[in-house]
Protein backbone atom coordinates (compact mmCIF):
# COMPACT_ATOMS: atom_id res chain seq x y z
CA UNK A 1 0.00 0.00 0.00
CA UNK A 2 3.07 2.24 0.84
CA UNK A 3 4.80 1.71 -2.69
CA UNK A 4 1.15 2.41 -4.24
CA UNK A 5 1.12 5.72 -2.35
CA UNK A 6 4.46 6.78 -3.20
CA UNK A 7 4.34 6.00 -6.68
CA UNK A 8 1.62 7.34 -6.93
CA UNK A 9 2.87 10.85 -5.04
CA UNK A 10 5.78 10.34 -7.08
CA UNK A 11 3.89 10.07 -10.42
CA UNK A 12 1.53 13.26 -8.91
CA UNK A 13 5.19 15.39 -8.44
CA UNK A 14 6.59 14.31 -11.64
CA UNK A 15 3.28 15.68 -13.65
CA UNK A 16 3.01 18.61 -11.42
CA UNK A 17 6.74 19.52 -12.43
CA UNK A 18 6.52 18.67 -16.02
CA UNK A 19 3.36 21.40 -16.48
CA UNK A 20 4.79 24.02 -14.08
CA UNK A 21 8.10 23.30 -16.66
CA UNK A 22 5.82 23.15 -19.76
CA UNK A 23 3.74 26.62 -18.42
CA UNK A 24 7.25 28.05 -18.16
CA UNK A 25 8.17 27.64 -21.88
CA UNK A 26 4.93 28.33 -23.12
CA UNK A 27 5.39 31.65 -21.03
CA UNK A 28 8.84 32.43 -22.36
CA UNK A 29 7.79 31.90 -26.06
CA UNK A 30 5.12 34.30 -25.68
CA UNK A 31 6.87 36.70 -24.08
CA UNK A 32 9.16 36.30 -27.38
CA UNK A 33 6.53 36.84 -29.56
CA UNK A 34 5.02 39.92 -27.57
CA UNK A 35 8.45 41.18 -28.01
CA UNK A 36 7.97 40.82 -31.70
CA UNK A 37 4.63 42.16 -32.03
CA UNK A 38 4.01 45.02 -34.12
CA UNK A 39 1.64 47.52 -32.70
CA UNK A 40 0.29 49.57 -35.54
CA UNK A 41 1.32 51.52 -38.35
CA UNK A 42 4.14 54.04 -37.96
CA UNK A 43 3.73 55.62 -41.27
CA UNK A 44 2.97 55.09 -45.11
CA UNK A 45 5.52 57.00 -47.20
CA UNK A 46 5.31 56.35 -51.22
CA UNK A 47 7.22 57.97 -54.37
CA UNK A 48 5.43 60.54 -56.27
CA UNK A 49 6.45 63.37 -59.25
CA UNK A 50 5.32 66.25 -56.80
CA UNK A 51 5.27 66.00 -53.08
CA UNK A 52 3.85 69.48 -52.15
CA UNK A 53 1.14 69.05 -54.88
CA UNK A 54 -0.27 65.69 -53.38
CA UNK A 55 -0.16 67.41 -50.42
CA UNK A 56 -2.42 70.12 -51.30
CA UNK A 57 -4.51 67.71 -53.39
CA UNK A 58 -5.30 65.63 -50.16
CA UNK A 59 -5.65 68.63 -48.09
CA UNK A 60 -8.39 70.08 -49.97
CA UNK A 61 -10.04 67.15 -51.34
CA UNK A 62 -9.45 64.55 -48.39
CA UNK A 63 -9.26 66.89 -45.61
CA UNK A 64 -6.20 65.73 -44.51
CA UNK A 65 -4.04 68.46 -42.00
CA UNK A 66 -0.90 68.41 -44.00
CA UNK A 67 2.52 70.22 -43.45
CA UNK A 68 5.99 70.17 -45.18
CA UNK A 69 6.08 66.70 -44.27
CA UNK A 70 2.65 65.25 -44.94
CA UNK A 71 0.14 64.53 -42.34
CA UNK A 72 0.25 63.11 -38.80
CA UNK A 73 -2.79 60.91 -37.56
CA UNK A 74 -3.77 61.32 -33.97
CA UNK A 75 -5.17 58.61 -32.09
CA UNK A 76 -5.60 57.11 -28.68
CA UNK A 77 -4.46 53.60 -27.87
CA UNK A 78 -6.97 51.11 -27.29
CA UNK A 79 -5.30 49.72 -23.85
CA UNK A 80 -5.08 53.15 -22.65
CA UNK A 81 -7.15 55.49 -24.11
CA UNK A 82 -5.73 58.91 -22.04
CA UNK A 83 -2.55 58.34 -24.22
CA UNK A 84 -1.86 59.39 -27.67
CA UNK A 85 -0.42 57.62 -31.00
CA UNK A 86 0.77 58.85 -34.19
CA UNK A 87 0.88 57.57 -37.62
CA UNK A 88 3.36 59.73 -40.19
CA UNK A 89 1.88 59.68 -43.98
CA UNK A 90 4.29 61.41 -46.40
CA UNK A 91 4.61 61.19 -49.90
CA UNK A 92 8.68 61.61 -51.38
CA UNK A 93 9.45 63.27 -54.53
CA UNK A 94 9.68 60.68 -57.05
CA UNK A 95 13.80 60.08 -56.66
CA UNK A 96 14.39 60.03 -53.18
CA UNK A 97 16.74 57.02 -52.43
CA UNK A 98 15.45 56.73 -49.04
CA UNK A 99 13.48 53.31 -49.86
CA UNK A 100 16.66 51.96 -51.24
CA UNK A 101 17.59 48.80 -51.53
CA UNK A 102 14.01 48.16 -52.55
CA UNK A 103 12.68 49.28 -55.85
CA UNK A 104 8.84 49.35 -54.59
CA UNK A 105 7.84 53.02 -55.27
CA UNK A 106 6.30 53.06 -51.29
CA UNK A 107 7.76 52.23 -48.05
CA UNK A 108 5.77 51.24 -45.05
CA UNK A 109 6.44 51.87 -40.84
CA UNK A 110 5.72 49.71 -38.13
CA UNK A 111 5.33 50.79 -34.69
CA UNK A 112 7.04 48.10 -32.52
CA UNK A 113 7.78 47.47 -28.62
CA UNK A 114 11.41 47.11 -27.91
CA UNK A 115 13.16 47.53 -31.12
CA UNK A 116 16.84 46.30 -29.94
CA UNK A 117 15.14 42.83 -28.60
CA UNK A 118 13.29 42.72 -31.83
CA UNK A 119 16.53 43.20 -33.57
CA UNK A 120 18.46 40.57 -32.61
CA UNK A 121 15.57 37.93 -32.72
CA UNK A 122 15.12 39.32 -36.37
CA UNK A 123 19.29 38.38 -37.16
CA UNK A 124 18.20 35.23 -35.30
CA UNK A 125 15.69 34.10 -38.17
CA UNK A 126 18.40 35.76 -40.92
CA UNK A 127 16.13 38.55 -41.72
CA UNK A 128 18.32 41.35 -43.21
CA UNK A 129 19.09 44.49 -41.60
CA UNK A 130 19.46 47.09 -43.55
CA UNK A 131 21.34 49.20 -41.09
CA UNK A 132 22.12 50.17 -37.77
CA UNK A 133 19.19 51.47 -35.10
CA UNK A 134 19.40 55.22 -35.19
CA UNK A 135 17.47 56.64 -31.72
CA UNK A 136 16.07 60.34 -31.72
CA UNK A 137 14.04 61.84 -28.88
CA UNK A 138 11.23 60.73 -30.51
CA UNK A 139 11.86 57.14 -30.65
CA UNK A 140 14.33 54.30 -32.35
CA UNK A 141 14.32 53.13 -36.03
CA UNK A 142 15.74 50.83 -38.09
CA UNK A 143 15.19 49.16 -41.45
CA UNK A 144 14.81 45.35 -42.46
CA UNK A 145 14.09 43.90 -45.71
CA UNK A 146 10.95 41.57 -46.16
CA UNK A 147 10.50 37.98 -47.73
CA UNK A 148 10.28 40.04 -50.98
CA UNK A 149 12.74 42.62 -50.87
CA UNK A 150 10.79 45.40 -49.59
CA UNK A 151 12.44 47.89 -47.10
CA UNK A 152 10.87 48.46 -44.01
CA UNK A 153 10.92 50.73 -41.44
CA UNK A 154 10.58 49.78 -37.76
CA UNK A 155 9.39 52.89 -35.11
CA UNK A 156 9.59 52.07 -31.51
CA UNK A 157 7.62 55.40 -30.94
CA UNK A 158 7.94 57.86 -27.96
CA UNK A 159 5.11 59.40 -28.61
CA UNK A 160 5.16 62.43 -25.95
CA UNK A 161 8.42 63.35 -27.85
CA UNK A 162 6.83 63.01 -31.30
CA UNK A 163 3.67 65.42 -30.05
CA UNK A 164 6.67 67.66 -28.43
CA UNK A 165 8.10 68.20 -31.69
CA UNK A 166 5.10 68.78 -33.62
CA UNK A 167 4.08 71.53 -31.22
CA UNK A 168 7.41 73.13 -31.63
CA UNK A 169 6.98 72.76 -35.70
CA UNK A 170 3.48 74.19 -34.93
CA UNK A 171 2.15 71.46 -37.02
CA UNK A 172 -1.35 70.55 -36.47
CA UNK A 173 -2.67 66.64 -36.68
CA UNK A 174 -5.16 65.17 -38.22
CA UNK A 175 -7.86 63.49 -35.90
Amino acid sequence: MKKIMLTTFALTISFGLGFALDHLIANKSNSDSNRKRVTGIGGIFFKCKDPGKMREWYKAHLGLTTNQYGCVFEWRHATDSTQKGYTQWSPFKETTKYFEPSTKDFMINYRVNDLTSLVEQLRKEGVTIADTIETNNYGKFVHVMDAEGNKIELWEPNDIEYEKMGVQMGAETTK
